[in-house]
């Protein structure tokens, strides 16, 4: 499967420094060993906060809807 990392980049709202950002598949493998979403399931101000746990991520879209994911 080919990687889409320029495409990826695009839509990518991840504000932390690292080696894997737009490599989606990567990503997410990464962030579910360490119990967390990767920034994209969060709106921008809450990724800013860099707390990508779960629990963070019910909070959030119990508090704000799904409106935000779009």
């Amino acid at each position: 499967m080919e990687c889409k990392k320029t495409k990826n980049l695009k839509k990518c709202n991840c504000s932390y420094p690292c080696s894997i950002k737009g490599i989606c598949c990567d990503c997410i493998a990464s962030h579910r060993r360490n119990g967390e979403l990767p920034a994209c399931y969060f709106p921008n101000d809450i990724e800013r906060t860099y707390d990508r746990s779960i629990e963070n991520f019910i909070k959030t879209y119990q508090r704000r809807g799904s409106e935000y994911l779009k």
